[in-house]
């Protein structure tokens, strides 16, 4: 209606604008003013309104410019050009619809082709992004193993790696706390070693332990995953509300696990309610293995670091050992007294027990102590020595426990005490009654708990030592004066082993005579062959207030002066001292007499293997033979027994009297036979 409306009034107006033109008596070409009128409709109304147009201006030309009638041959001529021109403009139009037509429909198709391509460039995009940022999070990954790879190559010390270790899963898994928990190596409980949480109130902390069923420790015995969310907030479990205390939400721990074997505890938590999805904890797991094998590598180069040290220390204190250990080589004696005190040491040798050890200075106390180690099961171990008395007590404390570095003025170096040296070995104490009494405690509390701490250190260490401590003193009296605790006094006394002064076992200073005049004299170049009867009976007389040691200085200082094959003994310097000597003929006779020393001591060996012979029954081989009873190889044995004209079977007939073997008036017969010193065994 619209479309024909304007088509009417197109005519109307065209026939109203002539017909004023035509008042005024002015050209009024309605022909044109209806082409005009014709067009329009035909072009923007389309066909229908155009023929409207057509017609209607048909009627008005004929009615009122041109008066014909209708059909007329005249009329014809104007319909004819009216219609060529309304076809004409029609087509035009028609052509001009469709074009714009088609134009929209390709306007709309590619309205929707740009729709639908800036949707996919918009998801492409978001793929994009979507892959740049997965490329950004494989990127901070893929650093986080390279930076604990170069963690485990620069950082030594383990809990210095854990903190960095931690700070570096955090940042790069985007958590809040970070901890690595590992078993404790003394009593196997699981500790937070490590924490990296800024955001910490002091309910979690390092060196915390957890409790056997918490989830960390479920995760340590199980070697599987485990995590929480913010659904188990609420849980009665004290581990989990210890994280609601702190405002973590969700968790997650991982075993750290190297060679199938678990080492420790990985924890990841988050103060927001966002869980750890399951490509983050498989992420995680690669983590956690690479941590397993930093952790494994820094605890072995702390073992090993520690035993270098351990080792270094040893070398140091074994090499003052050579330097400082006493001449005695074996324990030379065939008394009575000296015999009981080897009983003892073989009773106590196998077992742990403490054993203290009193004597006279110079009566062999530590060489007693290296024999109880030496048949103890701890033999393969070290043999760790410090005398008491030679140190302050700021010093003793510091080489009995160890110190830090730091630990006091002049401490630059982490030192390890002789209780650590002789872990699993023996700790032999001398002059155990010179330890002050503040430092008495501290030894107790070892010989109680097996456990103790450096100078300067906060680090329990537990060790397994057996201690074997010595002491010229009379500790009970000093227990009386209260110079020394009764507690550690009764700790020390289990097993006591009292050695006998020299003076009490003088059937012993010919073997000691030979025995050192055979050392010095092989270690000087010195030919000492003989000594005399008149000497022997000296230095058997004299009481030895010094003992063994003293002894042992005298015929070194005999085989320096001696410049021909006999023993030169200073015995005027004896003379003051030395006992009364018993009057006979026979020793008178016998003293302008050369006795040689190999020869004095051929004739005690004799005795020796005679009543090892009598012992085993004239039995040599054998574990209980007479060869094994001396310490001898049984072809040595054989061999003496030949060189001295013993019969086994005569011996094991012969009843002797044991007094025999150790009558000192056997040590001073004269013999003319001497033997080379410095080939005897």
């Amino acid at each position: 209606m619209v479309r024909y409306g304007a088509a009417v009034i197109l005519v109307a107006a065209a026939l109203g604008t002539a017909l004023v033109l035509r008042h005024e008596n002015l050209p009024h070409p309605f022909t044109s003013f209806s082409f005009a009128a014709i067009a329009i409709s035909f072009w923007c109304a389309g066909t229908g309104p155009g023929l409207l147009a057509l017609l209607l201006s048909y009627l008005a030309l004929s009615d009122l410019f041109v008066p014909v009638k209708i059909l007329d041959p005249s009329s014809e001529s104007y319909l004819v050009i009216y219609g060529i021109f309304g076809a004409a403009v029609s087509w035009f139009g028609a052509t001009r619809r469709r074009a714009e037509r088609l134009l929209r429909k390709a306007r709309e198709s590619l309205e929707v082709r740009v729709a639908e391509r800036t949707g996919e460039l918009t998801a492409a995009n978001e793929r994009l992004q979507s892959i740049q940022a997965e490329l950004r999070g494989e990127k901070d990954r893929l650093k986080l193993l390279l930076d604990l790879n170069n963690s485990m190559v620069s950082k030594l010390e383990l809990r210095e790696l854990l903190r960095v270790i931690s700070a570096n899963v955090r940042r790069v898994m985007q958590c809040d706390s970070v901890g690595v928990n590992l078993p404790d190596p003394e009593t196997g409980e699981l500790r937070l070693y490590a924490l990296d949480f800024p955001a910490a109130k002091g309910f979690l902390r390092e060196g915390m332990v957890r409790p056997s069923g918490s989830l960390p420790a479920r995760v340590f015995s199980t070697g599987q995953p485990a995590a929480f969310g913010p659904r188990a907030m609420g849980n009665t479990n004290a581990d989990v509300r210890l994280y609601e205390e702190e405002g973590l939400q969700s968790s997650c721990w991982l075993p750290l696990i190297s060679h199938d074997r678990a080492l420790g505890v990985l924890g990841l938590s988050r103060l927001a309610a966002t869980p750890f999805l399951p490509n983050e904890i498989h992420f995680l797991m690669q983590v956690s293995s690479q941590v397993a094998i930093a952790v494994e590598n820094a605890l072995a180069y702390g073992q090993i670091s520690e035993l270098t040290d351990k080792l270094a220390q040893e070398k140091l204190y074994l090499e003052d050992e050579i330097r400082t250990e006493a001449n005695f080589e074996e324990i030379v004696g065939t008394s009575p007294a000296l015999q009981r005190v080897l009983r003892h040491v073989e009773t106590v040798a196998p077992t742990d027990s403490t054993v203290l050890i009193c004597g006279e200075t110079g009566t062999g106390k530590e060489l007693i102590a290296r024999a109880i180690h030496n048949l103890s099961p701890r033999s393969p171990k070290t043999f760790v020595r410090l005398n008491c008395a030679a140190l302050p007590a700021g010093l003793l404390e510091s080489e009995l426990f160890g110190h830090e570095k730091g630990a006091f003025t002049g401490a630059v170096a982490q030192r390890i005490g002789r209780l650590e040296l002789a872990d699993r070995g023996t700790l032999f104490l001398d002059e155990v009654g010179e330890i002050p009494l503040e430092l008495q405690p501290k030894l107790l509390r070892v010989l109680q708990e097996r456990e103790f701490e450096r100078l300067g250190g906060t680090r329990t260490i537990r060790t397994d030592v057996r201690l074997i401590a010595a002491t010229n003193r009379d500790l009970a009296v000093m227990v009386q004066e209260q110079k020394f605790r009764s507690d550690l006094f009764f700790r020390l006394n289990v097993f006591p082993v009292e050695l006998p002064p020299l003076r009490e076992r003088p059937e012993d200073i010919p073997l000691l005579v030979r025995h050192f005049a055979e050392e010095f004299s092989r270690r000087m170049n010195r030919p000492v062959e003989t000594i005399s009867s008149e000497t022997m009976n000296a230095l058997c007389h004299y009481r030895w207030p010094g003992n063994i040691r003293e002894l042992q200085n005298v015929i070194e200082r005999s085989v320096i002066l001696s410049s021909g094959l006999s023993l030169n003994v200073p015995v005027a310097e004896l003379h003051s001292h030395s006992m009364p000597a018993p009057a006979n003929d026979t020793t008178e006779d016998k003293s302008e007499r050369r006795t040689p020393v190999r020869s004095i001591l051929a004739e005690v060996d004799r005795n020796q293997m005679i009543r090892a012979l009598k012992e085993a029954d004239g039995r040599v081989g054998g574990s209980g033979g007479a060869a094994a009873r001396l310490g001898l190889k049984r072809t040595t044995f054989i061999t003496r027994m030949k060189k001295l004209g013993i019969h086994p079977n005569q011996v094991s007939e012969h009843k002797m009297d044991s007094n025999d073997a150790s009558d000192t008036s056997d040590a001073s017969m004269v013999h003319n036979t001497p033997l080379d010193l410095t080939s005897s065994e």
